[in-house]
């Protein structure tokens, strides 16, 4: 069967599931610069932090200097217990993944990024079906962006593209301490 020109046309316009895991540093660096080159072609970015509620520099500079790239926090500036998690930090990524809906719903944004979602499933902070359903819903026109370690067989098999970020080296092996504009 021939393609026409609309199938031509929505292969260019097909939003992409895009997933960055592993164990090296890197991943939400990456999925922001994705956001980058949306926000340069003129879309809107939503940036839903899951198990992140500290100012990190990114926040920062885009309430100074980007308008159109969106973050909403939904985690404490503080560790979660993997085997125990408090019920505030399942709650708090129960409403990211419920912001997520809307965003997808909305059709207000050219790109969501769920920034450690992968880390929130492994810590059955939200379900596996909830995310796998989300991934399902998003409209044709919208990028998807998954970040954090762990991503499940089930997150791989549906993204359009993954890539693991593999640790070489790190400097905190050196001794050398997390700081502003490097970590955070």
């Amino acid at each position: 069967m021939e393609n026409t020109i609309s199938d031509t046309l929505a292969k260019f316009t097909k939003g992409l599931v895009l997933v960055y895991t592993g164990d090296g540093k890197g991943k939400t660096t990456a999925a922001l610069g994705q956001a980058l080159r949306i926000i340069g072609h003129g879309g809107k970015v939503l940036v839903i932090q899951f198990m992140k509620g500290k100012k990190y520099g990114e926040v920062l500079c885009a309430e100074k200097f980007i308008p159109d790239l969106v973050f909403c926090q939904c985690g404490l500036d503080s560790f979660v217990m993997k085997d125990n998690p408090a019920p505030v930090d399942i709650e708090l990524a129960r409403q990211g993944l419920n912001l997520a809906r809307k965003a997808v719903e909305s059709e207000e944004y050219k790109m969501l990024i769920l920034d450690e979602i992968n880390v929130a499933l492994d810590f059955k902070l939200v379900s596996l079906e909830e995310v796998v359903a989300l991934i399902r819903k998003k409209p044709s026109g919208m990028d998807l962006v998954l970040t954090g370690r762990y991503a499940p067989p089930e997150i791989i098999e549906l993204a359009d593209m993954v890539s693991e970020v593999k640790e070489i080296k790190h400097h905190y092996s050196q001794g050398i301490k997390e700081r502003a504009g490097m970590e955070f």
